[in-house]
């Protein structure tokens, strides 16, 4: 047995030395071959580096170089070729710089397609970008001491999102989804907070309503509209961070004729048009960021640096919005664009600073100053209405600026003091652009007062009926014009439209269209338009009653003694031009302008909202549920708890104690082992 296992150890170191044998014999081979193939790459490379060392001393010599220093380190002392990497990477570097040099030119869209060789002269330069961004500030120092701040931010692209586009620019990505999958035509939105009013502002610029308002125009080729613009409004709600997810049916209407596209294109079919307003939305900061972040430039430079959310709430009237629609490109109308302007309207009180003084600036304001345009923008200016100081005696405005520009703006015709951003002389040789305004004159003089504006109450008493009356008021001399009335009242304030009354100088006014759908409850609201005639100088009341609904206790807000909100009135009209409208016959003019009308200038188209409306309505004591728990847990307390203790309770007999006499003789008769007694 002992000889068995020396036998099989022998075999055993036998074959780990045969096959240590041929491991190395393999390995030793496997150098060899290394070494061999390492001689030929290296003969290869050094034949290669003196074929480069020849044509860079050739080159060398042909082209002399623009730095001697350079050209004797490269000449007199050679450097090892650059591997395929650094080649490479020195390449696409310089195709990099070459793109971003021309970055604003080239579609993005082609910008992998661009050579090195574009600035020859043999390749035809890059075509136009499809799109295009510009901005403005427009600000118009009131006659009431406040400031008046509107910025237009304009985004227009070449394109078909109904196709589906992969590649975005300038245009956001989540506006140009939705406007994909939803099949959306235009898009209208916006956020206040405050109320314009009129007779002392002016008219402005974009006219919003308080609250959220949002309406829609979706394409022909939507089957479900109502599904669409459900999954629409929550969309919305997550971009703007709002409560736009609580559009329903409650609050939505399909007008027949107060919102007509504002893009190219006759859509008369209202089947496709939804419109809805929240007039209890907040506007805070949540809703101004996600607005800020679908700027090209964002809120980093540009006019978008004013926007400070502290000094923008800070104002007495901020109203953000969003409008997208297809507008042309030429005025042939042959090819049509995309068109997304953000604008944003702000009012700086002159109390709410603290100051008092009759002056302002861009520092005052925002808090900051601008120092460049946006560099992606093609157009970025600022705007000063100086129509009401043309020789300066009014107030002063620094630094002074040359470029003026004049412009009919809401029928009136206007005088601006223009900065351009893109022009580096605008900002000095501080690099800082900061407007001041002085007031000279202690009064500013009369504003000129709106034609058209509203105004709208709640009256009765009591809280089962009540009457709701719309003011439209028509301040032109002698012309009279029709407007459009929209009314949208929700279902539990039950319209008694046979008392409808419209009255104008004492008399009835008819009107020549009515349109009304009735509310269904907790399904649909009131939906009234009316077309009126104005009658000159003179305002029209428009008056219907209601009657309360009462509510059941889940659909009470959690402040119910507050009250429920009325979206605003919505008035559209052609309202007549302040510059065809002259009443001075005697002034000194030039024949020739005053035998024809000016037709472009006659009338313009002009939107305006009256104040929401806050109504009471019948509200159970909700402190009655606490009361009912009180008084049940004290019933309970007392009856029940006394009546569990009586049958649970065990009743035992105690005897009475006896006297000291005859405890003293149990003790004697303890002691003498008697019995006790």
């Amino acid at each position: 047995m002992t000889a068995h296992r020396c036998n099989i150890y022998m075999l055993a170191v036998l074959l780990c030395v045969l096959v240590y044998v041929f491991v190395t014999a393999d390995v030793q081979e496997t150098s060899q071959v290394k070494d061999a193939d390492g001689q030929t790459h290296a003969a290869e490379e050094e034949r290669q580096w003196e074929a480069t060392e020849v044509e860079t001393n050739l080159s060398l010599t042909d082209t002399p170089s623009d730095n001697e220093a350079d050209h004797v380190q490269t000449y007199d002392i050679p450097q090892p070729p650059p591997a395929k990497d650094q080649i490479q990477e020195a390449a696409e570097e310089k195709r990099r710089d070459s793109l971003e040099t021309n970055l604003v030119d080239v579609p993005s869209d082609k910008v992998d397609h661009v050579s090195d060789t574009k600035k020859t002269l043999d390749v035809p330069p890059p075509p136009p970008a499809k799109d295009q961004f510009q901005e403005e500030l427009v600000i118009r120092p009131l006659h009431s001491g406040d400031t008046y701040a509107s910025f237009q931010f304009r985004t227009l692209w070449d394109t078909d999102f109904l196709r589906g586009i992969s590649h975005y620019q300038l245009f956001p990505k989540s506006l140009g989804q939705v406007i994909s999958k939803f099949s959306v035509r235009e898009l209208h939105i916006s956020f206040t907070q405050g109320y314009w009013r009129t007779m002392q502002l002016g008219q402005p610029f974009l006219p919003s309503p308080p609250g959220a308002e949002l309406w829609v125009w979706f394409q022909d080729t939507v089957t479900d509209v109502d599904v669409a613009w459900k999954e629409l409004t929550n969309v919305l709600s997550g971009i703007f961070c709002a409560s736009l997810n609580f559009i329903d049916s409650t609050n939505t209407v399909q007008p027949s004729a107060s919102f007509k596209p504002l893009g190219v294109g006759n859509v008369t079919n209202q089947r496709f048009l939804r419109y809805a307003v929240l007039p209890r939305e907040i506007v805070c900061t949540e809703n101004l960021t996600p607005w800020k972040k679908l700027l090209p430039c964002g809120s980093k430079t540009g006019l978008a640096v004013l926007m400070k959310s502290e000094k923008l709430f800070h104002s007495s009237f901020h109203s953000q919005a969003l409008h997208i629609r297809p507008v042309c490109q030429d005025w042939q109308c042959k090819s049509t664009a995309w068109e997304l302007r953000q604008t944003l309207n702000v009012v700086f009180d002159l109390h709410s600073s603290g100051q008092g003084k009759r002056e302002w600036s861009l520092f005052k304001m925002f808090s900051r100053t601008l120092t460049e345009a946006c560099p992606l923008a093609s157009s970025s200016k600022v705007y000063v209405d100086v129509t009401d100081n043309p020789q300066g005696e009014l107030f002063e405005l620094s630094p002074a600026t040359p470029l003026l520009s004049q412009a009919v703006v809401l029928g009136d015709r206007r005088t601006y003091s223009v900065y351009d951003l893109t022009n580096q002389a605008t900002f000095g040789q501080t690099r800082s652009l900061n407007m001041l305004l002085r007031w000279r004159a202690a009064e500013s003089g009369d504003m000129l007062r709106p034609l058209l504006h509203g105004g709208r109450y709640v009256a009765g008493y009591g809280l089962q009926a009540g009457e709701i009356h719309t003011l439209v008021y028509n301040h032109h001399p002698y012309r009279a014009f029709p407007v459009l009335l929209l009314d949208t009242v929700p279902w539990y304030l039950r319209l008694y439209t046979h008392k409808l009354i419209v009255t104008s100088k004492g008399r009835d006014n008819k009107p020549s269209y009515i349109h009304y759908q009735p509310s269904k409850d907790r399904l649909q609201p009131h939906l009234l338009e009316m077309l009126v005639q104005l009658p000159p100088n003179y305002v029209t009341e428009v008056t219907v009653q209601f009657e309360r609904a009462l509510l059941k206790w889940t659909e009470y807000t959690p402040d119910p003694n507050h009250g429920f909100y009325v979206g605003s009135s919505v008035i559209s009209a052609l309202v007549p031009s302040v510059v065809a409208m002259d009443t001075n016959s005697t002034q000194e003019r030039p024949l020739f302008s005053s035998f024809f009308p000016c037709k472009e200038e006659s009338s313009y188209f002009m939107r305006v909202y009256t104040e929401p409306l806050l109504v009471n309505l019948p509200t159970p004591d909700f402190s009655m549920p606490y009361n009912v728990i009180c008084l049940n847990c004290t019933v309970v307390a007392v009856g029940y708890g006394s009546l569990y203790n009586l049958l649970t309770r065990t009743f035992q007999v105690e005897e009475p104690s006896p006297g000291l006499a005859k405890r003293l003789a149990n003790i004697i008769r303890r002691l003498r082992g008697v019995p006790l007694l």
